[in-house]
C-alpha cells in the first residue's frame, strides 16, 4: 500500500499566491523531460480497469510512470517506489511548496 502526499504551499507565508496554478505546472514540468502532461490516468489491477481524468504530469522512471497530480491548487503523488520521495522533495522545494501528509 502506498502512502499519499501533498505538495503545497497553505504553509507558506512569504508567498502572496496560495495555489500552485495549472499554468505554472505546465511551465514547470515543461523543462523536465522525464515529465510528460496527460489529461488522464489509468490504472489496471487484476481483473480491471480504471480511468481517471485530471491533470497529471508523469514522471518516467525507467519502466515505470509515477503521477503528480494537480488537483485545486496542490499537487498530489504517492510513494508507490522509494525513488519518489528525493524527486517529490525537489519539484516541492523548486515551486516553493510544502509537503505534507495527504
Amino acid at each position: 500500500m502506498s502512502q499519499r502526499y501533498r505538495l503545497t504551499r497553505e504553509f507558506q507565508e512569504d508567498i502572496s499566491e496560495k495555489n500552485i496554478s495549472l499554468d505554472e505546472c505546465k511551465h514547470y514540468f515543461a523543462s523536465k523531460p522525464d515529465f510528460e502532461y496527460a489529461t488522464s490516468f489509468t490504472v489496471t489491477g487484476p481483473g480491471s480497469t480504471m480511468t481517471i481524468d485530471g491533470d497529471f504530469f508523469m514522471w518516467s522512471y525507467g519502466d515505470l510512470k509515477i503521477p503528480f497530480r494537480h488537483y485545486m491548487g496542490d499537487l498530489y503523488v504517492a510513494i508507490t517506489n522509494e525513488a519518489v520521495i528525493p524527486k517529490m522533495i525537489e519539484v516541492a522545494s523548486e515551486l516553493r511548496a510544502d509537503v505534507t501528509e495527504g
